[in-house]
Order: structure tokens, then C-alpha cells, then sequence
């Protein structure tokens, strides 16, 4: 375990999820190397450094991971072609990952995905250990599976795959709170309202990375008692249980349009968070909270 002030590198660090992680390692008194790729667009706090260029160059990788004791990376490029997802996620990341371990590095942790899992209809509840999509299951699916089995071997590292299912929070990137919402208003509204809708609050995950990054999570020889040590450990984050009706309902409401309802069969089982909470996490914003804070936001905008 960290016992003195941590230093953090977080590339993505401008983003919904890389602001969050930087403002709670902060909180807890962290020294944050802030890496993004336009000047001026790192957070402005006490403790957090930017630092500008591409996490992947070998040289500005192994300039920015000196010294640190941990890496956190939350880039992936959602929505590009698979080419550039898979270049990012498998290629790059895993390089940065290689710098981080010859740089003495002790921990990396990876904004993976629940996406990774198979969630059809009659799977029931899901744990780490649940059964990953196959190759051909979707572009994002398939790169952030890719990722997460090439930095699992990148050894010389603890690291731990966080896994989060959707992530909802109030931002100009955020998909859940800005960008579906768009496309909903767009014409986008249909969904079987009791399939589960699996969400967490970013800052509750950033709270999870930020505790494992700053050593506050010791390493173990058991997963379920904390990262295992020289390893790949994946660990699922998500807060209390939600469906399409809590989302969809919340955004149509929000936005004036009636949402259209299906009965097709659909995932109803949950996540377990169990691991998370063994490791000392507990999600703060309640299903209520975070609807409350998506309903205010779309209602005043334009």
C-alpha cells in the first residue's frame, strides 16, 4: 500500500470519466499527472499537473510515467471505426502499459467495460467470472475485450480492470446525460421497460478508481480481498438496481415525448458488485439522485 502522497498519471484526463478520477485522487491528497492532448483542457486543481502529448509515443510515455506509482487510463475512442478502436484500445494501450512497468510503475488500472459480458435475455445475474461476448459481437465489445486480454499480458504490473456498465453523470461528453438523450429527442425511444438498465454514477466509479490507483485498496492474494498482486484483476462497478423504465422513462418525461415500449425477451438479471464492495466500495448517489440530476439538466437546456 501507497503510505505517502501517490503520484497518479490519468490520460483522458479532460474527459467525463478522467475529470472525475482526477478530482477524487485529489481528495485524497494524490499528485495527478494529467495527460491530454490539447493545452489548457486538464482540470484546474491543486495537486493535478497537465501534461500535453499522445499517452502511446514511447518517449512521452516513458517521460510521463517516471517516477509514478500508478497509471489509470480511460481512452477509448467509442463510436470510431473498429480499426481506430482497436489501434487505441489494444495497440496503445497496452504500449502505455509496457512504459508504466519498465518505468517502475507498481499498478495500472484500465477503464474496461460491463459491455465485455453476455447480457441476453435468461443469462440471470453477472459476476466476474461471467461468460465474456464472442469475437463478432460488435466493434466495441470486441476492441475493449481485445484491450483488456493484451494488458493482461503486459506482466510486471498489478492491474485491474474496472468495468463499469453505464455511466451516467452530468457533461457535455456524457452519453447517458447528454448524448443519448440527443438521440432520443431524435426519434431514438424504444426499449422493453423491464429490461435491466445497469448504470453507475461517476463519480462513485471515480471514487473505485481512485481508491485502487492511491493504494487505499490493498493487494491481495485472494481477488475478492483486493488486487492480486503482479496479476490482472477485473472488477465490476454498478450502483442499485434500475431499468429501461427508470432511464427512458426519466429522459422522455424530461424532454415531452412518450417513449415506445416493447415486450421482446431481455436481460433482467443484475450486476454484482460484490468484489467492489468486499474491496471497500460504496456507491453515494442513489437511482434518485442521478435521475434527478439527468431530469434538471435536460430540462434546462434550449
Amino acid at each position: 500500500m501507497v503510505t505517502s502522497s501517490p503520484v497518479v498519471v490519468v490520460t483522458g484526463a479532460n474527459g467525463l470519466v478522467g475529470t472525475a478520477v482526477c478530482r477524487a485522487l485529489v481528495e485524497r491528497s494524490a499528485q495527478v499527472r494529467a495527460v491530454v492532448r490539447r493545452a489548457g483542457s486538464a482540470p484546474v486543481l491543486d495537486g493535478v499537473t497537465e501534461h500535453v502529448g499522445e499517452f502511446a509515443d514511447e518517449g512521452f510515455a516513458r517521460e510521463v510515467t517516471r517516477g509514478a506509482d500508478a497509471v489509470v487510463t480511460t481512452v477509448h475512442p467509442m463510436g470510431s471505426p473498429r480499426d481506430v478502436q482497436h489501434r487505441v484500445g489494444a495497440e496503445q494501450t497496452p504500449a502505455l502499459a509496457r512504459a508504466a512497468r519498465d518505468a517502475g510503475v507498481a499498478r495500472l488500472v484500465h477503464v474496461s467495460t460491463a459491455g465485455v459480458y453476455d447480457r441476453s435475455a435468461g443469462v440471470g445475474d453477472v459476476a466476474e467470472d461471467g461468460a465474456l461476448l464472442p469475437e463478432g459481437s460488435g466493434d466495441y465489445p470486441d476492441t475493449k475485450n481485445a484491450t483488456d486480454v493484451a494488458l493482461a499480458q503486459v506482466g510486471g504490473l498489478t492491474t485491474v480492470l474496472v468495468r463499469p456498465p453505464a455511466i451516467i453523470g452530468a457533461g457535455d461528453t456524457s452519453v447517458w446525460n447528454t448524448l443519448r438523450p440527443r438521440a432520443v429527442r431524435d426519434g431514438e425511444r424504444t426499449a422493453n421497460p423491464a429490461q435491466t438498465w445497469a448504470w453507475v454514477h461517476v463519480d462513485d466509479l471515480a471514487a473505485l478508481i481512485a481508491d485502487v490507483a492511491s493504494g487505499a485498496v490493498a493487494s491481495a492474494d485472494d481477488p475478492e480481498r483486493g488486487p492480486v498482486a503482479g496479476s490482472t484483476t477485473p472488477v465490476l462497478v454498478a450502483g442499485e438496481p434500475a431499468t429501461w423504465r427508470d432511464y427512458l422513462g426519466t429522459v422522455t418525461d424530461a424532454l415531452g415525448v412518450a417513449p415506445e415500449w416493447t415486450d421482446e425477451p431481455v436481460w433482467t438479471g443484475q450486476l454484482r458488485a460484490d468484489r467492489a464492495r468486499r474491496w471497500g466500495w460504496t456507491p453515494r448517489v442513489s437511482l434518485a439522485q442521478a435521475m434527478d440530476e439527468l431530469r434538471r439538466g435536460l430540462t434546462s437546456r434550449p
